[in-house]
């Protein structure tokens, strides 16, 4: 088997959490990358939204941003952002891949501010369509690295909702979406427990323990019952990222 990155791992572990069939709203970086795989190996019907309103794409490489106009070849539809985000307002959107700066143990976002709102320390890119995929998508991926700056006890702001404060908040704040469902690392692969909606450790990539992952996480978080190690990419996932998706290593990182 030959090395595999960090980056690799990622984005296969993204890959599977797409079905068949599905609508996927797809951001910029790994998620593009992820959502390619997909349709190349096991999900080739999947719809890919993005932000910008291009519809199911067939770029030639890869794109800057959702905005980038490289991602219009082989498009279905043009529509703009306000036809996307009403498909996330439709409920036709199976599920949402998000970046963060911050996350804590119930998968709640911050991606606006570290330190006072008026007068952050950072201000970061803020909502965009964030809070939409997650409130109104039927389920949501976070893609991060794993670090105890990201991994918070408590958020410096709540940008985007996870499970909120636990059990039936989301519900009781009318969000129709299911919530998060993976939360996928560099490590490995998180998940929530079905009781609590507490962040939990589902799959550990090789070489890596749970303790590991457990060092670099500012909040208690426990494993799941069958905690165990994920899969290697196969040759022909590793193949497509290396030669056709991402040959130039713009997202993903090549040993």
């Amino acid at each position: 088997m030959p090395e595999i990155s960090p980056d690799e791992y990622m984005a296969v572990a993204a890959s599977q959490e797409i079905g068949d069939g599905e609508t996927a709203f797809i951001g910029t970086g790994l998620p593009m990358v992820a959502a390619y795989l997909a349709k190349a190996t096991h999900a080739p019907r999947v719809n890919l939204v993005f932000e910008s309103g291009i519809i199911d794409p067939a770029p030639i490489e890869l794109a800057s941003g959702v905005g980038d106009y490289r991602l219009a070849y082989g498009s279905t539809k043009i529509a703009g952002t306000f036809y996307a985000l009403s498909l996330l307002q439709q409920g036709k959107v199976d599920i949402g891949f998000l970046g963060t700066a911050e996350i804590d143990r119930y998968g709640n976002l911050n991606s606006t501010a570290i330190g006072p709102y008026r007068r952050p320390k950072v201000r970061l890119p803020g909502s965009g369509g964030a809070n939409d995929i997650a409130s109104m998508a039927k389920r949501f991926v976070v893609i991060c690295r794993v670090d105890r700056k990201r991994f918070v006890e408590k958020l410096n702001y709540l940008t985007t909702p996870g499970f909120l404060t636990g059990p039936g908040a989301r519900e009781a704040a009318g969000l129709p979406g299911a919530g998060p469902v993976r939360v996928i690392t560099d490590l490995g692969i998180l998940g929530f427990d079905p009781v609590t909606k507490k962040m939990q450790i589902e799959q550990c990539f090789p070489s890596i323990t749970p303790d590991r992952i457990k060092e670099n996480i500012s909040f208690e978080i426990s494993e799941a019952p069958s905690i165990k190690e994920a899969p290697p990419p196969s040759c022909e996932q590793l193949h497509l990222l290396r030669t056709q998706i991402d040959p130039d290593g713009v997202y993903v990182k090549h040993p």
